[in-house]
């Protein structure tokens, strides 16, 4: 089980409290599929993903950013259980899906720079070492089925 800190429950509810799920989910799954292209293989459906105009005006990439940051607010409110809370999310993803794991902590990454430009100076190192800890639990749950 993961420790938390008032701090980081405080940043990670004060962060999700104030973001725009579909602006900052949009940048960031598009972030990811442009810079990290071999990721768009599990997107076939969502059609012309040629560059990253395509990508960014992709209206089911915007869609779907904004399900995965919703996605977010079950670990926000399940931050002393995430792995249970994400248990049949791991399931579909690992089972269903097949998503490569490592695709999860790229698409944290980039989910951690774009939150960094909107908060601007009030993305501390402190506030990032709690974001990152918290995608990285996040990531791990997600990772529980895999083999």
């Amino acid at each position: 089980m993961v420790e938390w800190t008032e701090f980081e429950r405080a940043t990670i509810q004060d962060i999700f409290s104030k973001m725009d799920y579909e602006s900052v989910g949009h940048n960031a799954l598009t972030r990811c599929l442009v810079v990290y292209p071999w990721t768009q293989r599990y997107f076939g459906k969502f059609g012309n993903l040629y560059n990253a105009a395509a990508i960014a005006g992709n209206p089911l990439v915007a869609a779907h950013g904004a399900v995965v940051l919703r996605g977010l607010d079950k670990a926000v409110k399940n931050m002393d259980n995430i792995k249970a809370a994400y248990a049949e999310l791991s399931v579909l993803h690992s089972e269903k899906l097949h998503v490569d794991p490592d695709n999860f902590r790229l698409l944290a990454d980039c989910l951690t720079i774009v939150v960094a430009s909107t908060m601007g100076s009030g993305f501390t190192a402190e506030v990032q070492a709690a974001f990152q800890k918290f995608l990285a639990v996040v990531t791990a749950a997600l990772r529980k089925q895999y083999h």
